[in-house]
């Protein structure tokens, strides 16, 4: 029997640059409160959020990619030629083949880079993230540049009391490339299946697709709805809160740090209540920064760790060299949360 040559990459790998694109709309609530029966206090205390920001025509899931990993790219100080793999994670791009993957790495002139797309909900920046690392380590990609991108007000029901507020668009990228020292942690990551109804699309596209009228949700106007996503508040927030706060502390564990040891805590943006109930049960340090970028970005999914690690570094509230713990969570329900050093 033959031996496989053994491939190795560097010794440890780590974040070299971040980069962020919000779209140029911003939507107050009271642009949401056009739809729904609610308040504006209603919705800043359920979720601490005020506005957000929604895609136009042109601000594609590639467009917006490009323009966060073009800055990305350039604070890590490389060339995109040296771009060995392209992960995307995204719910929003909505054909199922080619991964839009490729296209971004062809537009940013990556030399044939390898690119594809993972569906990881809210967790999947860190998922991205988990398999670039080992790439770096493993030697098969030198740089790999990560995305978390999302349309979300392309489902978004805005007739849905309890989640046409949430939701918001953006892209967020990094670079990952060789260490000579751990800057990276391990990654405490999982699923719950049985939970997978808590947070789903509306309508499967398939059944959307025949288009019933008798079996599908209609609007005010009896029109047939574009699958939305729609989720059980409650239940989503009180896993959130118990369940993901052990994650986070297994994170810490594994990496051999304590609360004491963290300069920055980026959780998932996803409610203001949930991320509170989070440092509260952590029992982090006031000295901990904790980004809180849902009150004027919503809920971006994928996006939503890296824009708001990009905005805790441009604003000062962060610095390269701190030691942040990151966490995504939701639907799956999966997670994934690990520590990081800031590039």
């Amino acid at each position: 029997m033959s031996k496989i040559k053994p491939s190795q990459g560097a010794p440890y790998a780590q974040i070299l640059g971040v980069g962020g694109y919000r779209p140029i709309r911003v939507v107050p609530n009271e642009v949401i409160l056009e739809k729904i029966d609610s308040s504006d206090e209603w919705i800043r205390s359920r979720s601490g959020i005020a506005t957000r920001h929604w895609a136009n025509d042109e601000e594609t899931v590639a467009a917006m990619s490009i323009e966060a990993s073009g800055k990305a790219i350039a604070d890590a100080g490389i060339a995109a030629e040296q771009i060995g793999a392209v992960v995307v994670s995204t719910v929003s791009h909505f054909s199922q083949t080619p991964a839009i993957a490729t296209e971004i790495a062809d537009k940013l002139g990556t030399a044939k880079a390898a690119a594809f797309d993972i569906s990881a909900g809210c967790a999947g920046f860190g998922y991205g993230l988990t398999l670039a690392k080992g790439m770096v380590v493993e030697g098969s990609a030198e740089y790999v540049l990560v995305i978390g991108v999302e349309r979300l007000s392309d489902l978004t029901d805005l007739e849905d009391r309890a989640t046409a507020f949430l939701f918001g668009d953006g892209a967020g990228a990094v670079v990952v490339g060789p260490a000579q020292e751990p800057r990276i942690g391990p990654t405490v990551w999982g699923s719950e299946g049985d939970k997978a109804a808590t947070i789903k699309q509306t309508v499967p596209w398939n059944e959307f697709h025949v288009g019933d009228v008798s079996q599908l949700p209609l609007d005010s106007k009896g029109e047939i709805k574009f699958p939305a996503i729609t989720q059980e508040g409650q239940a989503v927030f009180r896993w959130a809160v118990f369940e993901m706060a052990k994650v986070a502390q297994q994170a810490l564990d594994a990496a051999g740090i304590t609360a004491d040891d963290l300069d920055v805590f980026i959780p998932h943006q996803a409610n203001m209540r949930i991320i509170d109930s989070m440092v509260k049960t952590l029992k982090l340090p006031e000295h901990v920064t904790v980004a809180r970028d849902v009150e004027t970005t919503g809920n971006t999914s994928a996006a939503s760790i890296p824009l708001a690690m990009e905005r805790l570094l441009a604003t000062g509230q962060a610095k390269s060299g701190d030691t942040a713990l990151v966490i995504g969570f939701g639907a799956g329900l999966v997670y994934a949360a690990t520590v990081v050093t800031l590039p």
